[in-house]
């Protein structure tokens, strides 16, 4: 059976193995449930998306990036509660060599941060664990659900832009904030009392009645007469 995002976080959320022993088999998990090739079936040459990607560092020497798609990402992998921030160096001292893919990422096989390296604008961080993975819901460090920012990795990585997402959050809060209000008009017509139709039945006795009426006055009139005045 296919993985599913729930199997994926309890399979990393228990693992305690090192970083080296983890860090390929987490990101193929990870290819599998967003339904995208793992680097060596899209790339057995490795020419553009590979696992230990061979660079030269900005600052002089040799490395290995984690993992890279030419023009999407560099990702740098860590063991559990290492220290993101030296694995984001590690990618900045790396992606000059990596063609300055627009989106660099550090995980540490539970915590995620997308961060962009788009030219001429502001930088934004994703953050999610893998408990936030699993709700896939909107929180303050991540302004998008995070399967859609994994997604957008491999896909149209331009919906990650800063002025792209504000301008989604803009959107979803209008319509929050639209729903809300219909909310409260259903809300409010449910309690107001409700107009008094008549049934239909009252409508008949009515026509009835007046029929009877008219019956009983033709009948008192005497021929002749224009009024009931002379009975």
């Amino acid at each position: 059976m296919p993985l599913t995002v729930a199997d994926f976080v309890h399979r990393w959320r228990i693992f305690s193995q090192t970083e080296n022993a983890g860090a390929p088999s987490h990101f193929n998990d990870l290819c599998e449930i967003l339904g995208e090739k793992r680097p060596a079936e899209s790339d057995s040459a490795g020419e553009n998306y590979a696992f230990q990607k061979h660079v030269s560092k900005t600052r002089g020497g040799k490395g290995f990036a984690g993992v890279w798609k030419r023009d999407h990402f560099g990702w740098e992998y860590k063991g559990k509660h290492k220290n993101l921030q030296k694995a984001y160096e590690q990618l900045l001292d790396y992606r000059e060599d990596l063609n300055n893919p627009p989106l660099l990422v550090v995980c540490d096989l539970d915590r995620f941060e997308i961060h962009t390296n788009f030219t001429a604008t502001s930088k934004r961080v994703y953050a999610f664990n893998l408990d936030d993975l699993n709700r896939n819901q909107v929180t303050a460090t991540c302004p998008l659900p995070p399967l859609d920012v994994l997604r957008a990795l491999f896909g149209d990585y331009n919906v990650l832009r800063p002025e792209r997402t504000d301008e989604q959050v803009t959107k979803e809060a209008a319509k929050q904030q639209e729903s809300k209000k219909q909310r409260l008009l259903f809300f409010a017509l449910r309690q107001s009392p409700r107009p008094r139709v008549p049934h239909p039945s009252s409508a008949w006795v009515g026509k009835l009645e007046s029929k009877s009426a008219t019956i009983i006055a033709c009948a008192c009139i005497r021929p002749g007469s224009s009024d009931l005045s002379d009975p």
